[in-house]
């Protein structure tokens, strides 16, 4: 299992990648000026990494149901679906942009927040919590006595 975790945004694309050791690490962010720039890019990241799935925030209302986004991902999902052939996965991306922020100084938050590395944090805890859904944690060692 290779994973790709995105964070979607009409302007950037938060990218993280994660695998069978269950660890989620951030990429740079897709900043490209254009749409078919970022997919290019995108593209080129799938292929170089052997991606088999893919990890796509989903945005809900605070009460569970979809937000007014969710139909844009929805299509960027059918879109991820039509030119990788992989699996897409759809994780609830509740709170994450917040979290991802949290450890950033609000002065430095802006310059940041532009550079895609806020975007890229968010799409690192959306890939960890897929990642922990689905490997189960290891066992303790047992003490020698």
């Amino acid at each position: 299992m290779r994973c790709i975790g995105i964070d979607y945004g009409t302007r950037r694309i938060g990218l993280s990648y994660g695998d069978e050791i269950g660890v989620a690490t951030p990429l740079p962010a897709l900043v490209q000026t254009t749409n078919e720039q970022r997919w290019t890019a995108l593209g080129d990241v799938v292929q170089k990494r052997s991606v088999t799935d893919l990890v796509l925030g989903y945005p809900y209302n605070m009460d569970g149901t979809a937000g007014f986004k969710a139909k844009e991902v929805d299509g960027f999902a059918d879109k991820l679906r039509d030119m990788f052939n992989l699996p897409v996965h759809l994780i609830d991306e509740r709170l994450t942009s917040f979290e991802a922020e949290s450890s950033i100084a609000k002065s430095k938050l802006r310059d940041l927040r532009a550079s895609g590395l806020v975007d890229s944090r968010a799409a690192t805890i959306i890939l960890q919590d897929f990642l922990d859904q689905r490997i189960p944690p290891a066992l303790p060692m047992e003490e020698e006595v």
